[in-house]
């Protein structure tokens, strides 16, 4: 048997960066060599494995030594911390983007029915805050506790015409109205303002803080703004649409290569044709998107029972998903995704705010000090006390928006971080003539594929059938 304090010249340990495990290597072999299991967890010890030491790797090191001569072993394995789990907000009324045609009792789908209208009484609950909570710490194999990632606490993004509760638990409307969830996820209710035909010239251009229900169509040449959502039971041809929430068009869009319909969240419509549509997030179509122009901060979803999108250019942040891209006749069809120009325009923007604020913050900060100089110097008089006041509740605004502003940056962080999940699928065809682009990368499609994925992947695009 070798000696115990010879262990360590035909013996190693290594670890692991994390301290997570620990093996065990020779240094020395020797056909003679042979080792108790108190002789090993006592070297061990030495080398500063505390913990969890795998009994059953003991045992089959120390019964047959010769076979880990020249490969390692693992002899500890600690045990991870569990990160903390986010808080979260539950919604407790439809979104906008949501919706689904409706189906009849034959079964055949109604697309002109895509319009659901989220009114609400004053006073109704919108939205619960459940609390983060905490995780559980981890331990290395040295014996030193791993400390887990605290769960991110969620918060109310408060909007118009609503209130929390004394905790911030509960988020509830104060007038009678619809909700809407407009750009960066506040939430709204908004008064309804409701055009019971077309908008035409009998009406003019309509611009609106509430939200805007048109039952008619949206005629050329005319154009309807809205500080909530929008929706159009007929449809949208050559006409501009914005709103800050989202835009419903059951009748669907022709925009003439010279309209725009552009929403803070999501765009829901039955088709889009000839047309430029824009959204903060989805872009969800039922039948077809042709020879448009279509950008999602998210997802464009166009996969009804037609599911078709040919010709023009699909940008999305996250992904696209179709059921056919592209025609028999090679039309150029481009697709783009893991782009997000317009938050990468929003965080240089917050960078530059955020400068301001800081300057204000310490210009509102030297301010307060030498006011506060000339107070212990007894020469302040009630203007300048007046002044202070002022300025102590200007600080306070300013550290709160330096506040809100660093949560957004945070928020655009983390979605630029996962576009590296981008993707493209097609659930039945893709034909020649498509181009798929992924970042800086790009594939141009020469032969009809079936139900493909498109990803990014080690430098290059990669097509995978779909399960």
């Amino acid at each position: 048997m070798v000696e115990e304090l010879a262990l360590d010249r035909h013996l190693a340990v290594s670890f692991e960066a994390s301290k997570m495990s620990a093996h065990l290597r020779f240094i020395k072999p020797e056909e003679e060599f042979q080792c108790t299991e108190e002789d090993l967890r006592r070297f061990l010890h030495d080398q500063e494995v505390r913990f969890g030491i795998l009994d059953e790797q003991i045992s089959k090191f120390v019964a047959s030594p010769e076979h880990y001569f020249f490969e390692e072993i693992e002899i500890a394995r600690g045990v991870p911390a569990i990160d903390g789990r986010n808080g979260r907000i539950e919604l407790l009324f439809e979104q906008s983007g949501e919706v689904r045609p409706a189906e009849k009792e034959n079964g055949v789908v109604d697309y002109k029915e895509l319009m659901r209208l989220s009114n609400v009484n004053k006073g109704q609950l919108l939205a619960r805050r459940y609390p983060a909570e905490n995780g559980t710490p981890g331990k290395s194999v040295t014996g030193e506790e791993v400390p887990f990632k605290p769960g991110k606490e969620a918060r109310f993004k408060v909007g118009k015409n609503v209130v929390m509760d004394a905790n911030h638990t509960s988020l509830y409307a104060t007038i009678e109205g619809m909700v809407s969830c407009t750009d960066n996820g506040k939430i709204n209710v908004f008064t309804v303002y409701e055009v019971h035909g077309d908008v035409d010239y009998s009406t003019g251009n309509v611009d609106f803080v509430g939200t805007v229900v048109i039952r008619g169509s949206v005629l050329p040449g005319f154009r309807v703004k809205a500080a909530g959502d929008i929706r159009v039971r007929g449809g949208v041809e050559g006409a501009e649409l914005f709103a800050d929430g989202s835009i419903e068009i059951s009748g669907g869009i022709i925009g003439y290569h010279k309209g725009i319909v552009k929403a803070g969240m999501n765009v829901t419509s039955s088709f889009i044709q000839d047309g430029n549509v824009e959204a903060g997030e989805n872009v969800v179509v039922s039948q077809s998107i042709m020879h448009s122009e279509v950008r999602a901060g998210k997802s464009v979803v166009c996969s009804g029972t037609k599911g078709l999108i040919v010709g023009g250019h699909v940008q999305a942040g996250e992904g696209v998903t179709a059921r056919t891209i592209g025609n028999t006749m090679a039309t150029a069809t481009a697709i783009e995704v893991g782009v997000l120009p317009n938050l990468r325009n929003e965080l240089a923007d917050l960078h530059k705010r955020l400068r301001e604020i800081a300057d204000g913050i310490q210009k509102t900060t030297q301010a307060l000090g030498l006011l506060e100089q000339m107070a212990q110097a007894g020469s302040l008089g009630a203007d300048k006390l007046a002044l202070r006041a002022k300025l102590s509740v200007t600080k306070r605004q300013q550290e709160q928006e330096r506040l809100q502003v660093k949560e957004r940056i945070i928020e655009i962080d983390q979605v630029l971080e996962d576009t590296g999940r981008a993707k493209v699928m097609v659930k039945d065809a893709i034909y020649g003539g498509a181009k798929i682009a992924i970042g800086r990368y790009t594939k141009f499609l020469k032969e009809t594929a079936h139900r493909v994925s498109f990803q990014y992947t080690e430098g290059d695009i990669v097509m995978t059938i779909n399960q």
